[in-house]
């Protein structure tokens, strides 16, 4: 359904509890991520039932309004507007910062009661490191369309003279991912985000070809995406150091000078090596996974992988997701992981066939639906499956079991990978790639949906469905 971004943001804010109580606005690939001076100011009911809300998720004291791909981004701009507009009867200027100042205080005791119960290190960590990553899969998968488009035209010998053009335009971006992730970290963790893209372009540079470390000689890419975080890692701790040393009349000359040459030679010496051992850790592991356990290793990752959206901790795939990306140019997991969906969905379908009576339900799996089938599973996970309980269980089934077909045949030999994160379900297809053609990953890929379907459904139908279910939060 295509929703008008202007009246969904105006109808967004009041409920959220008006200008004077949002903090923060952002979003990501299919949520309006919203910080909120006092949260308890949300008519959550009103905000689920608006044309076009596909879900609204609470997390450590983030409201996150369900949007799905593209609206997200229109409704994102159209929110800002009218927070930076100025509104007719509003208070004066003394009134209205008195009620922002004293919605700010009650938001920040409650933020950090959430922030003491549901706060740890590593929630802490993976996020940061998804702040790192996730503005990168827009290009991600915008040039990994373009290379499974440019691989169907080179192998069926179509328009020779356009393929070279359209390769340099997929690999440009995978090509410098060292910088923009060196950007990207900087920006996370304070520091200049021009810096850390410098060092981290040492990765890439093909100079450092000429230097032998540890009696091996260095390759360009080396290490690649985790080289370069930790590249800009060393780099913002550094500037750090000398922002707090260096005198302010030298501080313009000699911090970046200091930052860029002690965090360059590092990585040089020491960052680069170490990283590269780790990717290639990383590549050999999931190749020997798949090859060697493919249906225990499909069946755990399909079975497991919902939970671990739940508490967050999917985050730490995506430097995995790139480095795989970048090492083979395509990642093994991402279509393994893809078959949760699957089961969602036919969990989902079977408490639609079995609930027959129950009208708001059914409503809402039917708007929810579409989105699931392409990838999009918040809005039947939070609106549907979680809320009744065993039905999210019953879909984890479903997803290992997909999960285990695409894997019994990694181990036959017929890899499927995908050349980008973040789409899921239907949306996967463009993206796919592996080690045999075209009809093979088609073929594989579609028999893992069509099992993650069916015994999601199966499951559901027969064990999922509670006597006496509750009406969806």
């Amino acid at each position: 359904m295509r929703i008008d971004p202007t009246v969904t943001a105006a109808a967004v804010l009041p409920l959220v509890g008006g200008p004077a109580n949002v903090v923060s606005v952002a979003h990501c690939m299919t949520r309006l991520r919203l910080g909120l001076a006092d949260p308890s100011r949300v008519d959550e009911e009103a905000l689920r039932s608006l044309p076009g809300v596909l879900g609204l998720v609470v997390d450590d004291g983030s409201y996150q309004v369900v949007l799905g791909p593209g609206a997200v981004t229109q409704v994102t701009s159209a929110l800002e507007a009218l927070l930076a507009a100025p509104t007719g009867g509003a208070p004066p200027d003394a009134a209205r910062g008195e009620l922002a100042g004293e919605l700010a205080a009650r938001g920040d005791l409650l933020r950090e009661e959430r922030r003491r119960r549901n706060a740890t290190p590593l929630k802490s960590a993976l996020r940061r490191l998804a702040n790192v990553f996730v503005p990168l899969i827009p290009a991600l998968i915008g040039c990994g369309i373009v290379a499974g488009v440019n691989g169907l035209l080179v192998n069926a010998g179509l328009l020779p003279w356009l393929t070279p053009a359209l390769a340099a335009v997929a690999s440009g971006f995978m090509a410098l991912i060292a910088v923009f992730v060196g950007l990207n970290t900087a920006r996370e963790f304070g520091g200049t985000p021009v810096l850390g893209g410098a060092v981290a372009a040492i990765v890439v540079y093909p100079g450092v070809a000429k230097l032998t470390v540890f009696g091996v000689t260095l390759s360009p890419g080396q290490g690649g995406v985790l080289g370069a975080l930790a590249a800009a890692l060393l780099a913002t701790r550094v500037e750090k150091w000398c922002r707090g040393r260096v005198p302010d009349a030298l501080d313009v000359l000699l911090t970046p000078t200091l930052t860029v040459l002690v965090a360059g030679l590092a990585t040089l010496y020491g960052l680069m090596w170490a990283a590269g051992a780790v990717s290639t850790a990383i590549g050999t592991a999931a190749n020997w996974l798949l090859t060697t356990t493919g249906p225990v290793a499909g069946l755990v990752l399909g079975g497991l992988f919902l939970p671990l959206v739940m508490l967050g901790l999917h985050q730490a795939l995506i430097p995995i997701h790139a480095t795989l990306i970048e090492q083979q140019g395509y990642t093994v997991l991402l279509p393994i992981l893809a078959m949760a969906g699957a089961g969602q969905v036919g969990a989902c379908l079977a408490v639609y066939v079995r609930l027959r009576h129950d009208t708001s339900l059914r409503t809402t799996i039917r708007s929810a639906l579409p989105a699931g089938l392409l990838g999009v599973g918040e809005p039947l996970i939070y609106g549907v499956s979680l809320p009744l309980g065993r039905p999210f269980l019953t879909a984890c089934a479903g997803g290992a079991a997909g999960g285990a077909f695409v894997g019994f045949f990694a181990m036959l030999g017929d890899r499927v990978g995908a050349t980008a994160i973040g789409p899921s379900g239907w949306a996967l297809f463009p993206l796919l790639a592996g080690n045999h053609g075209w009809g093979s990953l088609l073929a594989v890929y579609t028999g893992g949906l069509v099992t993650g379907y069916a015994v999601g459904f199966t499951a559901t139908y027969l064990f999922g469905v509670p006597d006496r279910p509750r009406p969806p939060a």
